[in-house]
């Protein structure tokens, strides 16, 4: 994004009379603030295979999060797709046309063919599937979590906390996407709040993902009523520099850096930022790809470490009294669906999170039981192709794809064994 789209009167969060919008929906008491659908799992053909991202893990937490009783399906706040004209909010309609992929074998209008799908998500073999292929099993769960994302902030300003268990694409912002983020969610949620509560004029983003987040850093780069803190891996992708210039409280870590030191510097780092400004919301990008041994994310933090920083962002929101939404952002392994289910009943039992207005609520005893024979295992690319055709595949047939206040660096082992790619 060039420094004129940045100006005042293109940005994405410039002031608008709010629209009619279902995203904002009512959400019952008995309900716990957080967001979680079906429809936010990719799956499609097995070609999600193709990208170390797990694809399925919003499921998987969400069951993990059934089976040890914190909440059931009557409990659970259900999130509507974001609509075009939601996500319009804040991305330009260039850039959302170029989503709308034609098929790659229409060559006479291959130069308005877009790559931009296989890109953003970067599996190739995207671009040669057809447009409502695309839109349906690539382009709706983003949508569904984009909706989770800004349902579970309006729900974090009425409750003093939200959870959506998807969403956190970080690397989107109005005019482009990369590294599995297609839509700005973080940037909608927050430019959602302005617009309609107005006990929100401003908002801190703390970004703990593993990579820079350089999509809601452009969106906000002239808004003073935006606080970014960012923590992430140096080495590794987006490498944007110019999307830092937004950025308030930069801590810049080096590879295979360990609990300690990071515990540290997250405490130290986001107590600093609230006393430097304080906002009416925290929006906490709390990415899993901080993992030891993640492939992408490049840092060593333990299970126990990735509980205890998600414990330090609520116990000082709990601290600060303000309100604080948790998206859960990249994360490539599959142990960190368990990770991600453990720390938030970890915030339960601290006491940092509340159940009570559910607990009346009758749980559902009911299991989600996969009817997928073992025969099914060895079915043909064309066969599974046809059901789809047709409509007739199911979601478990196609599950399993600035302004710098600090600088912090570590000198810790070389770097070479990392690769440099994205996403989130």
């Amino acid at each position: 994004m060039s420094a004129e789209n940045l100006s005042s009167a293109e940005s994405p969060i410039e002031k608008k009379p709010p629209h009619e919008t279902q995203l904002y929906v009512s959400v019952e008491e008995s309900k716990l603030p957080i967001v979680y659908g079906p429809e936010y799992n990719i799956g499609f053909l097995g070609l999600e295979k193709l990208h170390p991202f797990d694809a399925g893990k919003w499921g998987r937490v969400y069951q993990f999060l059934k089976d040890d009783n914190l909440l059931q399906d009557d409990t659970t706040a259900r999130p509507q797709e974001a609509t075009e004209q939601d996500l319009l909010v804040v991305h330009k309609k260039s850039y959302l046309e170029s989503l709308k992929l034609a098929s790659i074998l229409e060559w006479t209008v291959l130069k308005e063919w877009s790559m931009t799908v296989a890109a953003i998500t970067e599996v190739p073999p995207v671009a040669m599937l057809p447009n409502f292929i695309v839109q349906n099993k690539v382009l709706k769960p983003f949508r569904y979590q984009t909706g989770g994302t800004i349902l579970a902030a309006k729900l974090a300003m009425e409750r003093g906390w939200g959870i959506n268990i998807g969403g956190g694409f970080h690397h989107s912002s109005s005019d482009r996407g990369g590294g599995f983020c297609a839509y700005a969610d973080i940037t909608l949620a927050i430019t959602f709040l302005f617009e309609r509560n107005p006990k929100v004029t401003k908002a801190m983003i703390i970004d703990l993902d593993a990579h820079q987040g350089n999509g809601h850093e452009r969106d906000f780069m002239n808004d003073d009523r935006v606080y970014i803190m960012d923590v992430y891996n140096r080495g590794i992708y987006p490498h944007d520099g110019f999307a830092k210039r937004a950025i308030k409280r930069r801590v810049e870590l080096e590879h295979h850096t360990k609990d300690d030191v990071y515990l540290n510097l997250v405490a130290t780092n986001m107590e600093d930022a609230l006393k430097e400004f304080q906002p009416d919301i925290i929006v906490y990008n709390a990415g899993t790809d901080i993992l030891e041994g993640d492939p992408l994310g490049c840092l060593s933090i333990t299970p126990k470490g990735i509980i205890q920083r998600d414990e330090i962002v609520f116990e000082k929101a709990k601290k600060w009294k303000i309100p604080v939404l948790m998206v859960t952002s990249g994360g490539y392994q599959k142990t960190t669906a368990r990770i991600i289910a453990d720390s938030i009943i970890n915030l339960k039992n601290k006491g940092l999170i509340s159940i009570e207005a559910a607990k009346n609520c009758q749980p559902s005893r009911r299991r989600i039981v996969s009817s997928k024979s073992n025969s099914q295992s060895y079915e043909t690319l064309f066969s599974r192709l046809s059901r789809f055709l047709s409509g007739s595949s199911t979601p478990e047939e196609s599950k399993e794809y600035c302004s710098v206040k600090e600088k912090t660096t570590l000198t810790t082992p070389d770097a070479s064994d990392c690769p440099d790619r994205g996403p989130q």
